[in-house]
């Protein structure tokens, strides 16, 4: 009997599932996988080689010529591209805002998957993202949805961004996280949506502890039954 389950956190851009999913994966001893920083990564790369960002064929050979490793390290998870530490260089407002466009693309999303599942084999895993319950680990124990209001989100994106010494304000980051829930939704390639056996969780009013203390109960849960 496995001593261990998959853990698959999706929702909307600036929910918290990074934060969360790490302190998840850390207190159950479980691998981290970050897929926002996978396609943060390729679009970065795709922005410096002036690729267009539209064009899904030229983003997808690029994908397939690029290493992308997640490394775990003291300060936190590494994003190391073709051997670059890139962790600080995507988080930049100019990737945030160009990231979902590049991951519209369907043949970009299916080299991810291939990659995510490779990542996920025959351990426990924490993973978080947009179509993480309905396209990567679909079999997983537990899928948790969690959202909070666009207010909530962008203030919580704001203090995000004092701490990286990136410069934004309130109005620009809600419109921003706005036009990403519509862009991420309507996507015609594994669109976000809640996967019918996933559990939603509104952490508008929850403590970053709260919510990670509520994933635990119920990974706990799981593998007890």
């Amino acid at each position: 009997m496995k001593n261990y389950i998959q853990i698959a956190i999706d929702g909307p851009a600036g929910a918290g599932k990074s934060t969360i999913a790490k302190m998840v994966a850390e207190k159950l001893g479980y691998t981290y996988i970050d897929t926002g920083a996978m396609y943060r990564a390729i679009t970065y790369k795709a922005m410096n080689e002036n690729i267009n960002l539209s064009d899904g064929n030229a983003i997808g050979y690029l994908l397939e010529q690029t290493d992308i490793a997640l490394i775990p390290s003291p300060s936190g998870q590494r994003v190391v591209m073709d051997g670059n530490d890139i962790s600080q260089e995507i988080r930049s407002n100019d990737v945030t805002s160009n990231v979902s466009e590049v991951a519209a693309h369907a043949n970009v999303r299916a080299e991810m998957v291939k990659r995510q599942l490779k990542m996920a084999a025959s351990s426990g895993v924490v993973m978080d993202g947009r179509d993480i319950g309905t396209h990567v680990l679909v079999n997983a124990e537990l899928k948790i949805f969690m959202s909070a209001t666009v207010q909530e989100r962008a203030k919580r994106r704001l203090l995000d961004n004092e701490a990286r010494g990136i410069q934004s304000d309130i109005a620009s980051l809600e419109e921003e996280i706005a036009t990403r829930d519509k862009m991420d939704s309507e996507r015609e390639a594994s669109p976000l949506v809640q996967a019918q056996d996933a559990i939603f969780l509104d952490t508008t009013s929850m403590t970053i502890v709260e919510v990670r203390d509520e994933i635990i109960r119920l990974a706990e849960e799981r593998l007890a039954s």
